[in-house]
C-alpha cells in the first residue's frame, strides 16, 4: 500500500465517537516518526475538522493503489499424470477372473512393479495343451518329411531301373536282322512296354511329389496355427499379472461386490475390462475449476490462483493457469454456462490427493485499456512454459 493509502486508512480509523456524541482529540495533526521498523504515521483529530477530514481521506484513497480483485470458483483436485488400471482382457472364451493378489491402497510403486495378479490355473492348463499339440505336429512334420524323402529315393531308383530296361530293349531291337520274325516282334513289344513304363513313372513321380508336398504343407499350416494358440495362451498368462505403467500412488477403485460398493479383495470374481485401481503421481497435482461465463476473462496466460481445500481448511496453496476450454458449456437441464479450466498447483503436500473439493480464488490481472479482453476472446489457450 502507498503512503497515501496508509494516511487515508489512519484517518478513517480515527473517526470514532465518545458516549456524549463528541469526537475525541483537540487538534488535527499528521506527523511521521522514524523507528527501527520504518516510518510510523500518526494523526490527531479536532472535532471542527470532521468533514474536511472525510474529504481528505477520500482523495487519499483515490490516489492509493487499486484493491486486488479475485474471482471465487469451485474445483476438484486432479493429478497431472494418472492412469486407470483395468482388469485384463484375455483372448478366448472369456469369463470372470479370480483376483489372487492386490497392492495396498496408498502404496507407492515404480514402473514394472506388480499391482495385481489373477488366478492362472486355467490359462496354464490351456497353455500346456496347446504346447503339447504344437510339439506333436512338429514331430509329425519331421516324420512326413523323412517319409517323403524315402519315397522320393525309391521313385528315383524305380525310374532308373525302368530307363535301364528301356536301353536294354533298344539294344535287343537292333538284333532284328539276325533274329527270326517272332523274336523281332517280341523285342519290339518289350521296347514299347519299356518306353511306356518310363513315361508313366515320370508322370506319376511328378504328381506324387506334388501330393506329398501338399500333405507336408498342411501339417506345417496346422503347426503354425497351433503356434498362434501357444502365443495367445502365453500372452494371456502374462496379462494376468498387472504391472505398474508409471511411477505413482495406488488408489483402489470402488466396485460392485456383495450387493454393495467397495474395494476389490483377494478371491473376488472380476469382470474383464472393469476399473480396478487408479495410479497417479502425487508430486504433480492440479485443480480443475468451473468458471462462470461472465468471469471467463480471468482465464488468461499468467493468471494465478489461491486454492483452499475443504477437507483441510488450514492448508492453502498457490497455482498457475495451465489451460481452459475454448467455449463455455452448460449441463443438461440448465442454462448456466461455465468454462472448464486447469490450474497446476505449485507446491507439493502429502494431503493433496485426487477428488478433493476446493475453493479457488483466481486473481484478476490488470489489462491495458488499449487491449480489452472478453470472455470469448481468450479461451482455448495454454499457458507457455
Amino acid at each position: 500500500m502507498s503512503v497515501f493509502g496508509k494516511v487515508a486508512r489512519d484517518i478513517l480509523r480515527l473517526v470514532t465517537w465518545d458516549a456524549s456524541g463528541r469526537f475525541f482529540g483537540n487538534t488535527l495533526q499528521y506527523s511521521s516518526v522514524s523507528t527501527k521498523t520504518g516510518k510510523q504515521y500518526c494523526l490527531m483529530l479536532n472535532s471542527n475538522c470532521f468533514l474536511p477530514m472525510i474529504v481528505v481521506a477520500g482523495l487519499l484513497l483515490g490516489a492509493g493503489e487499486p484493491p486486488q480483485r479475485a474471482v471465487r470458483a469451485t474445483g476438484i483436485i486432479r493429478a497431472v499424470r494418472s492412469q486407470t488400471v483395468l482388469v485384463p482382457r484375455i483372448e478366448g472364451l472369456g469369463g470372470n477372473l479370480t483376483l489372487a493378489t492386490l497392492a495396498e491402497n496408498g502404496a507407492l510403486v515404480s514402473p514394472g512393479d506388480s499391482l495385481a495378479t489373477f488366478d492362472r490355473a486355467n490359462e496354464i492348463r490351456l497353455l500346456l495343451e496347446a504346447q503339447t499339440k504344437f510339439d506333436d505336429l512338429g514331430h509329425q512334420i519331421e516324420q512326413k518329411r523323412a517319409l517323403n524323402n524315402s519315397n522320393a529315393e525309391k521313385r528315383i531308383a524305380d525310374l532308373q531301373q525302368a530307363q535301364a530296361d528301356l536301353k536294354k530293349a533298344e539294344i535287343e531291337s537292333r538284333k532284328g536282322p539276325v533274329l527270326s520274325a517272332i523274336d523281332q516282334e517280341k523285342n519290339q513289344v518289350k521296347l514299347e512296354d519299356a518306353r511306356a513304363h518310363v513315361a508313366s513313372l515320370e508322370r506319376s513321380n511328378h504328381f506324387r511329389e506334388t501330393g506329398e508336398a501338399a500333405e507336408l504343407r498342411i501339417l506345417e499350416l496346422q503347426r503354425d496355427r497351433q503356434q498362434v494358440a501357444v502365443t495367445r495362451q502365453t500372452r494371456n498368462s502374462e496379462l494376468l499379472t498387472v504391472k505398474a505403467p508409471i511411477r505413482g500412488m495406488v488408489a483402489l477403485e470402488n466396485i460392485w461386490r456383495n450387493n454393495s460398493l467397495g474395494h476389490a479383495q483377494e478371491g473376488d470374481q472380476l469382470w474383464p475390462g472393469s476399473p480396478l485401481l487408479k495410479l497417479f503421481d502425487p508430486t504433480a497435482m492440479a485443480v480443475e475449476v468451473a468458471v462462470g461465463e461472465p468471469d471467463g476473462a480471468v482465464l488468461m496466460p499468467g493468471a494465478r490462483a489461491t486454492v483452499h481445500l475443504d477437507a483441510f481448511p488450514e492448508l492453502t496453496v498457490t497455482a498457475h493457469f495451465e489451460s481452459a476450454s475454448p467455449v463455455a458449456t452448460s449441463p443438461l437441464g440448465t442454462s448456466m454456462k461455465t468454462f472448464s479450466a486447469l490450474f497446476v498447483i505449485d507446491q507439493t503436500d502429502p494431503r493433496l490427493s485426487p477428488d478433493l473439493s476446493a475453493a479457488v480464488d483466481i486473481e484478476v490481472l490488470a489489462v491495458p485499456a488499449n487491449k480489452p479482453v472478453t470472455a470469448s476472446g481468450n479461451q482455448g489457450v495454454r499457458a507457455s512454459k
